[in-house]
C-alpha cells in the first residue's frame, strides 16, 4: 500500500535525505560487508581497501575482487569485439530497432548542445575560451539484478559527441547480451569485465589491461559511489549518484492508473529507491492508491516495490498547486514529472530537478530509454546545483589569453600594485619589467 501523508508528516519522513557522508548503511550491507572484508570494516574503509590494492596489484587485484565479490573470474578481463558485434547480431529485431532509435535520438539531442567557443577583440588583443576534450573518458555500467544496456548509451553517447578520443566502459563480469549489443552500436571497442569499486580503482589508476582515464562517469551502487568519491582529484567524475527518485504533481484531471504506473516504474528500481505523489486533492490521492494496489499484482518485481513505496514512497497531500511546487523545489528531485490541467504554468515555477517532465505524455519511462537526454541524472538534492551528464562533463574550459603591447603595457603597471600588496615581489617585477 502507498501511504497518504499530511505535509507536516512527509516532512519529516519522506522528504528528509541524508548526505552521502551521512548515509545510514542499512544493517544486512554491514553485516555483508564484515562477513567479506573482516570486523569492523564500513564501506568505505572496504572501498578503500579495494582501490588500494588494485592501485598496488593491477590486474592480479581486480581478479581476486571479481571472484570474491561476483563470484565470477572472466578468462579475460577486456571483452573481444567479436562478442560485441555477435551480440548484437543476436538481439530480437525488436530490440535491436528500439536500441537503435534511441542511440540515434540520443545522439541528436546532444549534438544539438553548444560548446562555450568564444574569442573577443574588445579588450585589447585577443580573449576567450576554448571548450577541450578530456583524452579518455571511463564509463561505469551498472549490471546488478536488472541489467541496463540504456545507461551505457546515456553516458557513452555524450562523451563521443564531445570528441573524447578514447572511450573505455567498465561492467561487471557475464554482461548481458544487451549491454554487449549497446556497446557495438556506439561502436564501442574497449569494454572490460570488472564491476565494482575495483572497477572505479581500475580506471582512476590503470592496470595491466585497463587504460587510466581522465574523467569517470556513469552510477552504480554504494561501493561505486563511494569509490568515485575516493577517486576524485586523481580523476574527474560526472557527479556522486545515491538512489533514484522521483516527484510527480498531479491534480484531479489526471489519470490516476497512469500516475500509479508512473510511480510504480521508479519504485521497481530499488529497495531504497523514492516515489513520491504531491496532490491537493484527496479522492484523486486514494484513486492512485488503489491503482497502485492494482497494478502491483501483474509486475515482476513487486516485491522490490513493495519495500520501496512503504519505506520511501508515498502520496502527499497538499494545500494547493503552488505549495507542491514550492515542496518540489525544495526536494530537488532527479525526477519531476508535471500532470495537472496547465502544466506548462507550473513548469514555470519548478526550478529544481534533475528531468523536468511535462505533461502525461512526456512520462519518465521515455526519458529513461528514448526520449533524447541523458537519464544520468543528479540525486539527493544535488540538483539543486547539478546537471544531468551531458556534453561539457567530458569537455575542460582553457582560457585564451592574446594581449596586444599596448593593453599590456597598460595592464602591468596595474598588476604590479595588486601584487605588492599581497606580498608578492617575484610577481610584481615580473610585471615591471615589461613597463
Amino acid at each position: 500500500m502507498l501511504p497518504i501523508y499530511d505535509l507536516p508528516t512527509a516532512q519529516q519522513t519522506i522528504l528528509q535525505r541524508p548526505p552521502l557522508n551521512l548515509f545510514d548503511f542499512p544493517s544486512a550491507l554491514l553485516t555483508r560487508t564484515a562477513q567479506l572484508f573482516g570486523e569492523g570494516m564500513t564501506p568505505p574503509l572496504a572501498v578503500a581497501h579495494i582501490l588500494d590494492t588494485v592501485r598496488r596489484e593491477g590486474d592480479t587485484a581486480l581478479r581476486r575482487w571479481s571472484h570474491l565479490l561476483d563470484r565470477a573470474t572472466p578468462d579475460e578481463i577486456r571483452v573481444n569485439p567479436a562478442r560485441l558485434r555477435d551480440a548484437f547480431e543476436h538481439l530480437p529485431p525488436t530490440l535491436a530497432r528500439a536500441l537503435q532509435t534511441a542511440t540515434a535520438r540520443i545522439r541528436a539531442f546532444h549534438q544539438l548542445q553548444p560548446l562555450p567557443n568564444w574569442t573577443t577583440h574588445t579588450l585589447g588583443g585577443t580573449l576567450g575560451q576554448r571548450a577541450v576534450p578530456v583524452d579518455r573518458a571511463g564509463i561505469y555500467v551498472p549490471g546488478g539484478s536488472a541489467p541496463l544496456p540504456s545507461s551505457l548509451l546515456m553516458a557513452v553517447i555524450p562523451a563521443q559527441v564531445a570528441g573524447v578520443q578514447q572511450i573505455i566502459v567498465c561492467t561487471p563480469p557475464n554482461p548481458h547480451p544487451a549491454i554487449l549489443a549497446a556497446a557495438y552500436i556506439c561502436g564501442i571497442e574497449d569494454m572490460f569485465e570488472v564491476g565494482g569499486a575495483q572497477a572505479i580503482a581500475a580506471m582512476a589508476f590503470g592496470t595491466e589491461s585497463v587504460p587510466k582515464v581522465d574523467k569517470i562517469a556513469g552510477a552504480g551502487n554504494i561501493f561505486v559511489t563511494l569509490a568515485k568519491q575516493q577517486v576524485y582529484g586523481t580523476v574527474g567524475i560526472d557527479g556522486l549518484y545515491g538512489p533514484t527518485e522521483t516527484v510527480v504533481i498531479a491534480d484531479a484531471t489526471a489519470n490516476p492508473a497512469w500516475v500509479a504506473a508512473d510511480l510504480l516504474a521508479q519504485a521497481e528500481h530499488d529497495p531504497l529507491a523514492s516515489a513520491i505523489l504531491l496532490t491537493p486533492d484527496r479522492p484523486f490521492a486514494e484513486a492512485v492508491q488503489v491503482e497502485v494496489g492494482r497494478q502491483m499484482e501483474t509486475l515482476s518485481r513487486a516485491d522490490i516495490i513493495a519495500q520501496s513505496l512503504s519505506g520511501r514512497g508515498g502520496i502527499i497531500l497538499v494545500p494547493d498547486l503552488d505549495t507542491a511546487a514550492e515542496v518540489a523545489n525544495a526536494y530537488a528531485p532527479e525526477h519531476l514529472c508535471v500532470a495537472t490541467a496547465q502544466p506548462q504554468s507550473l513548469a514555470g515555477k519548478l526550478r529544481h530537478a534533475g528531468g523536468l517532465f511535462i505533461g502525461e505524455r512526456s512520462f519518465e519511462v521515455l526519458g529513461d530509454y528514448v526520449a533524447g537526454p541523458s537519464h544520468v541524472m543528479p540525486t539527493g538534492g544535488t540538483a539543486r546545483f547539478a546537471s544531468p551528464l551531458n556534453v561539457m562533463d567530458f569537455v575542460k574550459i582553457v582560457s585564451i589569453i592574446e594581449l596586444d603591447d599596448e593593453t599590456s603595457q597598460t595592464l602591468s603597471p596595474l598588476a604590479a600594485e595588486i601584487a605588492r600588496v599581497e606580498g608578492l615581489t617575484a610577481h610584481a617585477n615580473a610585471a615591471e619589467l615589461r613597463i
